[in-house]
């Protein structure tokens, strides 16, 4: 058997022995780089007209929170539309996705290889393998044939997380006659692969379809309301819109109208019956952000609304029954009120029935590098620019900063980069600088406070950030080491996940 069969062979045991999917994606990738000793490689998941990143090889991790819309890059609409192997002429004129994405090479790839293979399950697109080489010629030993075995390695792999995936998230029997469109991975705007994040996917897959009260909280800019989006699209209830009411918001004259609505004549501009938002979210989901505003008055109002499923319009007499589910969303410490008497709380142990908390971005480890990613993306489209990039001197400020505003505070810092730097642009290609953020960083954030005569005359020169990973990656590097090189006795070793383990060796650059 040649080298490129055993290679083929090596592929298909690497895609079928890893213990999760993100394990085996990214050793696919690995094989990937060895078989074609490519520079940048990359595995994407399909769904409404998007590529969003699995894995990635030999590219900027920002990438992994970018969002690719075909319409906006013809090289992987091309590969979306082929249904079959795709070589782009090393000379083409198509912008490439990953133009100054790829370490060390700033700028257009001008003249390189690169093949994209779609990835089909039953004839529908589930997702596409990319891989580039700046060698014009690099690919050219691999047959269509040979890449089409790889293609369909990687698609029946790629099926099969998917089938698990779903498979763990539900309750029932599958029904393997489902659209397969179901199955495909959910690009979803709660970017992030901190273990803080997934436990809280874990929490929003466990209670989405069901019919408990979920009481959101954490600080301000989180993204509560994504959370909130999330329970409802998960939900049985989803075919029907999500109502959004912003208690703070809500003028208390008005308030009791709008949660319930009126009817003609019962106060002074009421010229017609109106619904409220309960009997709009009536067999769907009501959101009722920053409930901790509600004033005392119509708290026990949304008790019984909350307790009998009975709400009665203003100036009516007759109740009417609703079937809504409730979600709420605060970034107040409801105990606490409930102890300044500010809260009822027969009404908070009513929400609270399922406690869901969103970590600040401060604790989500490098989940703030792919935000990034996927903030630049959205940029780069409403800028009209073909490619944007972040230096790495940017990426390491964003690392740094402590982001009290959270991930609405990180968009917003994007967008003004974004727009300070086009304002300096030439070309087609837009380049975030660290020039461009403009954070308000404390010295303390970045140096340590300066020792007394009486204390140990070192001086600690990094910032608690700098120290910390310098103090992983020794022990990492001492583990894998004493483990013979290999990565999964390490990560049992130092009792981490093997996926974790990996993206946090790729974050300290020990891979």
């Amino acid at each position: 058997m040649n080298s490129k069969y055993k290679a083929f062979t090596q592929l298909a045991i690497d895609l079928t022995t890893s213990v999760s999917g993100q394990d085996r994606f990214e050793q696919l990738l690995f094989t990937i780089r060895n078989l074609f000793n490519c520079d940048a490689s990359a595995l994407l998941a399909f769904q409404h007209q998007q590529f969003a990143p699995l894995a990635i090889d030999g590219l900027y991790d920002d990438v992994l929170g970018r969002r690719f819309n075909i319409q906006e890059h013809p090289r992987l609409e091309a590969i979306a539309r082929a249904g079959d192997v795709v070589r782009f002429p090393s000379d083409s004129q198509l912008p490439d996705p990953y133009d100054g994405l790829i370490p060390n090479h700033e700028g257009e790839l001008n003249i390189h290889s690169c093949i994209g293979l779609p990835l089909l399950a039953n004839n529908h697109l589930i997702g596409a393998l990319t891989i580039d080489a700046f060698n014009p010629e690099q690919f050219e030993q691999f047959s269509d044939d040979d890449l089409r075995i790889i293609s369909a390695l990687v698609a029946a792999s790629l099926h099969t997380s998917l089938l698990m995936e779903k498979l763990e998230n539900q309750v029932g029997i599958f029904n393997h006659e489902e659209n397969l469109d179901s199955l495909v991975y959910q690009p979803t705007e709660m970017i992030g692969q901190s273990q803080g994040i997934i436990e809280l996917q874990s929490h929003i897959s466990a209670v989405a379809d069901t019919d408990l009260s979920v009481l959101i909280t954490g600080e301000t800019g989180v993204g509560k309301e994504l959370v909130a989006s999330a329970l409802h699209k998960q939900s049985a209830r989803s075919e029907n819109n999500l109502i959004y009411l912003n208690c703070a918001a809500l003028p208390e004259s008005v308030a009791e109208s709008e949660l319930f609505g009126h009817v003609k004549g019962a106060f002074t501009g009421a010229i017609s019956d109106r619904k409220g938002k309960f009997e709009l979210a009536n067999n769907s989901t009501l959101f009722l952000d920053e409930v901790g505003e509600l004033p005392l008055s119509l708290q026990a109002k949304l008790l019984r609304a909350l307790q009998y499923g009975d709400i009665q319009r203003v100036g009516d007499e007759k109740s009417l029954k609703v079937n809504t589910r409730i979600v709420a969303a605060t970034n107040r410490a409801l105990h606490e009120e409930v102890k300044a008497g500010r809260f009822r709380a027969d009404l908070y142990h009513r929400l609270n029935v399922f406690p869901v908390h969103v970590p600040p971005l401060r604790e989500r480890d490098n989940d703030v590098v792919l935000l990034s990613g996927f903030f630049a993306e959205r940029c780069r489209a409403k800028l009209g620019f073909d490619n944007i990039s972040i230096e790495p001197e940017a990426i390491g400020l964003i690392q740094h900063y402590d982001w009290p505003g959270n991930v609405r505070e990180l968009e917003h810092a994007i967008n003004r980069a974004a727009v300070i730097a086009k304002s300096q642009a030439i070309d087609s290609f837009l380049l975030l600088q660290k020039k461009h953020f403009q954070l308000n960083i404390d010295d303390s954030q970045t140096q340590s406070p300066t020792l007394s005569s009486n204390e140990p005359t070192s001086t600690i020169k990094t910032g608690l950030r700098e120290a910390t990973d310098k103090f992983q990656s020794g022990v990492i590097q001492q583990a894998y080491k004493e483990n013979g090189n290999n990565w999964a006795t390490t990560a049992k070793r130092l009792k981490l996940d093997p996926g974790n383990l990996h993206r946090l060796a790729k974050r300290l650059n020990l891979k």
